[in-house]
């Protein structure tokens, strides 16, 4: 299960976003004070941490540049007021990954986490295998038994986003906002017609399948 630390001054922002990752699967912790979220970011060492620019004890921005500096990975992404002052300049100078301006939406928020924790977990395991499959994320090449596999980009991105949640139910909708995007909003239809291409092309029985398996009233689980 993945960590994020949540710090914000919002008692009732912060405790919305809590409830709404715990619903996703997220392991939480919660800060609503700059000093005391820096120093959970250094103790816990969450997968991911979301982070309000205006901060008592110590600003949004210092705590990017100061975790930074203490050479901390950790993907951030930093929560802004409709009036700051932010850009993807800004972001790179003070180490963060992302930005939402609030008010925003839970799907917006959740694909953007998933997005984020997507590409930061490519980087740390370049191979992921699954019975006689091997991904390569670097190169972006899915061989099965030696034989390199063609897959459409979106094809490619559900594989890697399963083997990225093994031994998970997953809802369409959390599908959806992962693989798609929160901007597309294809149809439902779109995750069901895609799991029969990558049947096809990674089961030994399409048919019977035994690593992308339907969960009856949720949506798929992917077994390596």
């Amino acid at each position: 299960m993945q960590t994020i630390l949540v710090i914000d001054d919002d008692d009732s922002l912060r405790d919305t976003i809590g409830l709404m990752l715990e619903q996703e699967s997220f392991r939480v912790h919660l800060s609503g004070n700059g000093r005391d979220g820096y120093e959970k970011a250094l103790s816990l060492q969450p997968d991911l941490i979301l982070v309000d620019l205006r901060l008592p004890g110590m600003s949004g921005v210092e705590i990017c540049r100061q975790l930074r500096s203490d050479k901390v990975q950790t993907p951030i992404i930093v929560l802004s007021a409709l009036g700051d002052e932010i850009d993807k300049v800004l972001l790179l100078e003070i180490g963060a990954d992302d930005y939402v301006v609030k008010p925003f939406g839970r799907r917006e928020l959740i694909a953007r986490i998933r997005a984020l924790l997507r590409r930061s977990g490519g980087e740390a395991h370049h191979v992921l295998k699954f019975s006689d499959t091997e991904v390569n994320i670097e190169r972006r090449i899915v061989e099965r038994g030696g034989q390199e596999v063609k897959l459409t980009p979106a094809e490619y991105s559900l594989l890697v986003f399963f083997l990225q949640n093994p031994d998970r139910p997953l809802t369409r909708d959390v599908i959806l906002n992962s693989v798609w995007g929160y901007n597309s909003f294809p149809h439902t239809r779109t995750v069901d017609a895609h799991i029969v291409k990558l049947r096809q092309k990674f089961e030994a029985d399409p048919a019977v399948p035994r690593h992308f398996l339907t969960v009856h009233g949720v949506g798929y689980r992917f077994l390596p």
